[in-house]
């Protein structure tokens, strides 16, 4: 049974993939392959997994303001997730999304939850993202 989450969104879309849970913050900058989606910093715990196509669900960005311009060539190159799950808001990654809107016609939702919400997201849940910042939940076969 597919379970609603309220959240409240930083950047307004909708957008449906599988999660990818990243239990750390990520700097995009020097983090995030642009050109690729792939995680690249070699000390995250994610590191080597693909963002493209999925449900970026992470604590919070880190570091650089220039994240923004990251997730901006990663949605220009059409490797960026479909959408970021935070549990703090997260400016800099929301102005990547805003400007690739403005520049490409494209943007990836923002969400953030709040933190007895974001704790039920597991890696392999299907994630619905709509425009009022709720999520549905679905568990993975088998769950």
């Amino acid at each position: 049974m597919a379970q609603p989450l309220k959240g409240r969104a930083l950047v307004p879309g909708s957008a449906e993939g599988i999660a990818l849970v990243a239990g750390q913050p990520l700097s995009f900058w020097g983090g995030l392959d642009a050109a690729t989606g792939e995680i690249i910093d070699r000390r995250h715990p994610r590191s080597g997994a693909i963002v493209t196509g999925r449900v970026l669900v992470l604590p919070a960005g880190k570091g650089s303001s220039t994240a923004s311009a990251v997730l901006l060539d990663a949605i220009r190159a059409g490797t960026a997730p479909v959408a970021i799950i935070l549990l703090r808001p997260d400016p800099i990654l929301a102005l990547g999304s805003i400007v690739a809107d403005e520049m490409y016609g494209r943007s990836v939702p923002v969400v953030v939850l709040p933190p007895d919400a974001f704790a039920t997201l597991c890696e392999g849940d299907r994630l619905a993202v709509h425009p009022d910042g709720s999520l549905t939940v679905s568990p993975t076969e088998g769950d």
